[in-house]
């Protein structure tokens, strides 16, 4: 397992039984965190067996975690992205193998997971301007499923930063059209859960003659009709669930899919509708059938599913950054800087892999030898094909102690450290080796999963 290999949070349900919010839109609103039950995200898992907790995810993969196959679980007061279905407990990605029942799904990460019960195929009308969206997650033959918005003709995609976090590979399919193309990573904002996305042909060169959703910027009122329109637990069908909005302007907390730590969404739009995994990053959309929010987290614990929405004005303002290029403290341009090595656990479970380390290539795992006293750098346990780290002479069982002269102390410290440097850039890598010896290394950082 590399050291961005998804490592699922869960929801639970809070004392009183009501699900905790999850992300929404920091620049909307100041609304207080939504005392509900735990949200989960909207990602799907496929062929990943993440293990481990419980939640509902919007995003759906066919066995994996987020609004891709899997559900990740959700600490309590916390919301679930783009789990699906009320308010449910379960892995991302629900596909097939494991059990679950409708409303208040349980299972494990891979699982089978449960379709919305108050959802219909979506009509021609509303699959126009969406995409369905299956991420390659971490070298590894492990995918998410997730949902899309078409931007603009030439093949500008908006979706959530939880359907692509951790991709190595991206495919996206116009359910217009059935048209599926490669998609390149432009830009991400974990902070606020948006990510856009670059349809290429064949021969890499951005799409054409694509249909664009239409975007209604308005504001919505409680009790307007609303509709989600997603990727429902990653089949690639696109279902739709009608519904109202029952409160704007709320903040949530969720588990981090990947990272498995907190993250707050605020300004986000209620709904009743009835949100599974899968449908991350697929619209929300009025009576009109205009985009009027994208799809980002649904409750989970109980059986009234509540999803959450990003009200589109906000994510489209991220969006038109990302594009412009315009990289800040929440918004990363393109791939981040990666390293290459995967970190191994300490024997006996004491250096549990996080999962979190996508721009170092390494798991965040301490890799200290119980029983041996305390070792300082992180244990190598692998070396990732194509990276920067293969061929420069470090091997399973090195132990990382400094880059660029600044001692490491955990995977999280290496990770952060790689990550404050561009691609292509050079770190020399201080590292014992099994022989105790301590040796320097030059080496070139590659493009890594998305952020």
């Amino acid at each position: 397992m590399s050291d961005n290999d998804p490592q699922p949070v869960g929801p639970a349900p809070s004392e009183n039984g009501a699900p905790a919010a999850s992300l929404a839109d920091p620049t909307m609103g100041s609304g207080a965190p939504n005392a509900a039950a735990p949200v989960s995200a909207a990602r799907r898992y496929r062929g990943l067996l993440i293990g481990g907790a419980t939640a509902i995810a919007l995003g759906i993969g066919a066995c994996g975690v987020g609004v891709g196959v899997g559900l990740s679980g959700l600490t309590s007061s916390s919301t679930s992205r783009a789990t699906g279905g009320g308010s449910s407990q379960g892995t991302f990605g629900g596909g097939s193998g494991g059990s679950g029942s409708s409303g208040g799904r349980q299972g494990t990460f891979g699982g089978p997971g449960t379709t919305s019960v108050n959802a219909t195929a979506a009509t021609d009308a509303q699959k126009v301007g969406v995409v369905t969206v299956v991420s390659t997650l971490n070298y590894s033959r492990a995918e998410a499923a997730g949902t899309g918005i078409i931007l603009s003709s030439t093949g500008e995609i908006l979706t959530n930063n939880h359907v692509v976090q951790g991709s190595t590979a991206i495919k996206v399919t116009v359910e217009s059209t059935g048209a599926s193309y490669t998609a390149k990573v432009v830009g991400t904002d974990a902070t606020d859960d948006v990510a856009v996305l670059q349809l290429v042909d064949s021969n890499g060169s951005a799409v054409t003659g694509l249909t664009k959703a239409t975007i209604d910027t308005g504001t919505l009122s409680t009790g307007d009709a609303v509709t989600s329109v997603g990727n429902a637990e990653g089949t690639g069908n696109l279902v739709a669930a009608s519904g109202t909005v029952t409160a704007l302007d709320q903040a949530i907390t969720v588990a981090n899919d990947i990272t498995g730590t907190p993250e707050h969404l605020s300004g986000l739009i209620e709904t009743d509708a009835d949100v599974v995994s899968g449908d991350s990053g697929g619209p929300l959309i009025d009576k009109q059938g205009e985009v009027t929010g994208m799809v980002t987290a649904a409750s989970s614990g109980s059986r009234t599913v509540t999803g959450y929405a990003i009200p589109i004005k906000s994510a489209l303002a991220i969006a038109k950054k990302i594009v412009n290029g315009e990289a800040s403290s929440t918004i990363v341009i393109g791939l981040p800087a990666f390293l290459g090595v995967e970190l191994a656990t300490a024997p006996g479970g004491s250096g549990a892999q996080s999962g979190s380390d996508a721009g170092s290539g390494a798991q965040s795992g301490s890799g200290a030898q119980p029983g041996s006293g305390a070792q300082s750098g992180v244990l190598i346990g692998g070396i990732i094909a194509g990276t920067g780290a293969a061929g420069t002479g470090l091997t399973p069982g090195d132990r990382i102690t400094a880059v660029d002269g600044t001692a490491v102390s955990s995977g999280d410290a290496l990770r952060s450290m790689i990550t404050a440097h561009a691609v292509g850039d050079s770190v020399t890598i201080t590292y014992t080796d099994a022989s105790g010896a301590t040796q320097q290394v030059a080496v070139t950082l590659t493009a890594g999963p998305a952020a």
